[in-house]
C-alpha cells in the first residue's frame, strides 16, 4: 500500500535509545526500527522519529524530542549497562513526548513504539492515540509494569511465538509478527569457501563458538559486528584472530551483505534464548545456509527452509559437522534458499498491516502529497517543529 492508494497517516515511530539509528546498525532492533521508518516514508506515510542524537531520520524531529546520545567517557561502552544519569535524560525526553502527545492526541494517527524505556507504555492511557509496542525481547520488568497502565487502544505485538509465550507469562497478551528483511537490501550472493559469522559481538551471541567450529573445520572465518562487551571481546576473541580468523568490525548493510551473500555458511551461535534471531532470516535470504543453535526463537525463524540447519545449543562439534553437510550450494540451490526465504520474510505488505492498525478508513485515490503538506501543518507541527534542521534519512 502507499499514500497515493489511500490516506496519508501521520506515524510516530519511537525508538530504543542506547544507540543511533543509523547505518552499520549497532545491532537488529535498531535495524528493525531504520528499516521501519524508511519503509513508512518510502509508502508516502509522515513518519517522525523519536530517536538518540546522530540517528538518520530526524529532519522532522524537534531537538526537545531528541533523545541524548550515550557518552561513556573514561569507562568501557557495554551492553549492558548505561552510563551514570544518561536514563534520566532519556525519560526527561520521553515526558516532554508524551506531556506534547496529551495536549494535542490529534497530532498522529498511530505510535509505533519500540523504546525499551516504561514511559511511552506507562503514559499511553493519557493521549489516546492508537499505539502498538513491538516486544523485541525477553520480558523486562519495567515494561510489564508499565504494561499494566497500557490505554485501551495500545497493542503489543511480538517478533516470535516465543517472545509472545515468554511475556504471556507475565500478564501481557500480544500477537504474533515475525520481523522481516528487505530483499533488495539482501540480494543473492555468489557464495564460497569461507563461513561468516555476523551480529553485536557480546557473550550471549557466542562468537567464540563459531571460532572454535571453523578450527575444528580447517576453514576460514569472517566475523562482523559491533564490539558490545570489550572485556569478552579481548578474552575470548582477539587472541584467536589471525589469517583464519578475520574480525572486519561493523559494516553498512551493502557491505555486510555482500560479505554473507559470498560466504559458503553462516553460523548462528546464541547462547541465551533469541528473541527472533534476524541473521538467519537475512543469511537465507542471499542465499547463503545457516546453521544454528536450537535456542528460543530460532526454530520458529528456520522452520522447514532448505539450507538451514539446527543442532543442539553449545554442541560445537554439531555445528560443525552440519556446516560440512550443507556443504558449499550451487547457484541454483541458493536461488531455492532465497526464494523460500523470501516467501517468509519478506517486507512486502508489512507497512499495509501496519497501517491498518491506525483504525483509518483508506480515503479516495489520489497523487502523493509533498513530505510535509500544508493540511496537516497545524496540527503536526505543535509537535514537530521542521525549522529544526534536516538530518540524513537515506
Amino acid at each position: 500500500m502507499t499514500a497515493a492508494a489511500g490516506r496519508r497517516l501521520r506515524v510516530l515511530v519511537i525508538a530504543p535509545s542506547r544507540h543511533p539509528i543509523r547505518q552499520p546498525h549497532a545491532g537488529g532492533l535498531e535495524a528493525a526500527v531504520w528499516d521501519r521508518v524508511r519503509a513508512l516514508r518510502a509508502a508516502g506515510h509522515d513518519a517522525v522519529l523519536v530517536a538518540s542524537h546522530g540517528s538518520d531520520f530526524l529532519d522532522r524531529t524537534p531537538e526537545a524530542l531528541r533523545m541524548p546520545a550515550v557518552v561513556w567517557g573514561a569507562t568501557r561502552s557495554s551492553d549492558a549497562v548505561y552510563p551514570p544519569g544518561y536514563l534520566d535524560g532519556v525519560a526527561r525526553v520521553l515526558d516532554e513526548l508524551m506531556d506534547r502527545l496529551a495536549a494535542d492526541p490529534g497530532a498522529f494517527d498511530l505510535i509505533d513504539n519500540h523504546s525499551l524505556h516504561p514511559i511511552p507504555i506507562a503514559r499511553s492511557a493519557e493521549h489516546g492515540i492508537p499505539m502498538r509496542t513491538t516486544l523485541h525481547t525477553p520480558p523486562l520488568p519495567e515494561l510489564v509494569e508499565a504494561a499494566a497502565a497500557a490505554g485501551p487502544g495500545h497493542a503489543f505485538v511480538s517478533v516470535s511465538a516465543h517472545t509472545a509465550s515468554e511475556w504471556r507469562r507475565t500478564g501481557v497478551a500480544s500477537t504474533v509478527e515475525p520481523n522481516v528483511v528487505d530483499a533488495e537490501a539482501w540480494p543473492l550472493g555468489r557464495g564460497g569457501a569461507r563461513l561468516v559469522w555476523f551480529g553485536r559481538i557480546v557473550p550471549e551471541k557466542g562468537p567464540h563458538l563459531a571460532i572454535e567450529a571453523a578450527e575444528a573445520l580447517g576453514r576460514r572465518l569472517v566475523l562482523a559486528g559491533r564490539v558490545g562487551d570489550v572485556e569478552y571481546y579481548e578474552r575470548a576473541i582477539a587472541p584467536r584472530l589471525g589469517r583464519a580468523v578475520r574480525h572486519v568490525g561493523p559494516l553498512r548493510r551493502r557491505r555486510l551483505a555482500r560479505l554473507v551473500g559470498a560466504s559458503g555458511c553462516a553460523l548462528v551461535t546464541p547462547c541465551w534464548d533469541e528473541p527472533f534471531g534476524l541473521v538467519v532470516a537475512e543469511a537465507l535470504t542471499t542465499g547463503t545456509p545457516v546453521v544454528a543453535f536450537d535456542r528460543g526463537g530460532i526454530r520458529e525463524v528456520v522452520g522447514d527452509l532448505p539450507g538451514a540447519a539446527l543442532v543442539p545449543p553449545g554442541d560445537v562439534g554439531a555445528l560443525a559437522e552440519a556446516a560440512l553437510r550443507l556443504g558449499s550450494p550451487g547457484a541454483a540451490e541458493r536461488e531455492r534458499i532465497r526464494e523460500r526465504a523470501l516467501e517468509r520474510f519478506s517486507s512486502a505488505g508489512r507497512i499495509a498491516r501496519l497501517v491498518a492498525q491506525a483504525g483509518v478508513a483508506p480515503a479516495p485515490t489520489r497523487a502523493a502529497a509533498p513530505p510535509v503538506p500544508a493540511s496537516l501543518a497545524p496540527r503536526l507541527l505543535r509537535i514537530v517543529d521542521p525549522g529544526d534542521g534536516a538530518e540524513a534519512g537515506a
